[in-house]
């Protein structure tokens, strides 16, 4: 491919050589080193990659070390689920929590107010295991007081937690849900008794805030509100008097290179106004009807409901949106899936040299070639 050409090669024992200056490999782009016609064992630097490579007889490895690049990633759980009224007036359940929202995109915050999680490093031709949650199932009969948390979504061992359910009038949540988790659900109206706790349900340190509270009331007394479910970025409003929360807003990220906003709160409702998904999929809250369902593919917490004084029609909770992973990459990387659904894959990122995919269903693998 190259002859070597010097002023000074000096011999020493046995078959050691030195040469008296640094020596300088032939350097290519990308493109240029694939328009040669290689033979096994050539080696060139590659100014793309910045790195030296040799060529096996199919393929260039890099040298020094093992090859790997850097990743940056979004991952967003499935929302929360709504919960159900049954033949209640003046009585309503919470907005669902957003699912937890991960991201270590640079100059970004993840969810819960922290900054960006850390750079991670992986090495092309290795599968890393993707999955996206689902949201959270709203409640579908009168065996069902609350709804379902949402379904955590995964990047290779990254995992952010599906969205904290709705709490419903009742006292207790159903047996196997929980009003925590990437954030909390809103709080429903009933206090069954003195003492029991008037607070939404807990967000997860690093991807997402509380749902909102309700007043504190007597035994036997109840709420004219509920709160909202909390948001990757805002907690779930408290309800006023008679007044729903607003759910808890989103965040917004430009990791595909435009701003989009995931992971908001389900709004809840009230016997005056109803509270507003919070930005980024949260269903709004609304009266006198079933719940809304959170966004698809952005972890938004389903909406709460409220049934007026007189009012005694059964109700039904929406379900919380489901998850997201978005990855961004060099551009001189091609990502390929299996078990995946996934939107704009491997496209460019204007004015940058990267690429992205969005994966927005599934459980599988992705790798990069």
């Amino acid at each position: 491919m190259s002859t070597l050409e010097t002023n000074s090669i000096a011999k020493y024992s046995g078959n050691n050589v030195a040469i008296d200056d640094s020596l300088n490999l032939k350097s290519y782009t990308t493109t240029q080193r694939n328009a040669l016609t290689s033979a096994a064992g050539d080696i060139i630097y590659n100014s793309t990659d910045s790195k030296v490579q040799v060529y096996n007889g199919s393929s260039w490895d890099d040298l020094g070390g093992i090859a790997a690049f850097q990743i940056q990633f979004v991952i967003v759980a499935g929302g929360g689920g709504g919960a159900g009224i049954w033949g209640s007036g003046n009585m309503g359940a919470g907005g669902a929590g957003a699912g937890g929202y991960i991201s270590n995109v640079t100059g970004e915050n993840t969810g819960g107010g922290l900054s960006a999680t850390q750079t991670m490093y992986i090495a092309p031709s290795t599968n890393y295991t993707v999955s996206i949650g689902a949201g959270g199932v709203g409640t579908q009969s009168q065996n069902q007081e609350s709804g379902y948390e949402g379904n955590p979504s995964y990047f290779n061992n990254i995992t952010a937690e599906g969205g904290g359910a709705a709490q419903s009038y009742i006292e207790k949540m159903a047996l196997g849900r929980s009003a925590k988790g990437g954030s909390g659900g809103g709080r429903g109206t009933y206090i069954n008794r003195a003492g029991v706790s008037t607070e939404g349900g807990d967000g997860l340190t690093g991807q997402g805030y509380d749902g909102g509270s309700v007043q504190g009331a007597l035994s036997g007394a109840h709420n004219n509100a509920t709160g909202g479910g909390g948001g990757a970025s805002a907690v779930g409003a408290n309800a006023g008097s008679d007044n729903g929360g607003n759910g808890g807003a989103g965040v917004a990220t430009s990791i595909s290179g435009s701003s989009v906003t995931y992971a908001g709160g389900g709004g809840g409702s009230g016997a005056g106004t109803v509270g507003t998904g919070g930005a980024g999929g949260g269903a709004d809250g609304v009266k006198n009807a079933n719940g809304g369902n959170g966004t698809a593919n952005t972890g938004g917490g389903a909406g709460g409901i409220y049934n007026t004084s007189g009012v005694t029609s059964d109700r039904y909770g929406g379900n919380g949106g489901s998850g997201i992973v978005v990855l961004r990459y060099p551009n001189t990387y091609t990502l390929s899936q299996s078990g995946l659904t996934t939107s704009n894959i491997n496209t460019a990122i204007g004015g940058t040299t990267d690429k992205y995919t969005t994966i927005t269903a599934g459980t599988g693998t992705v790798s990069f070639a």
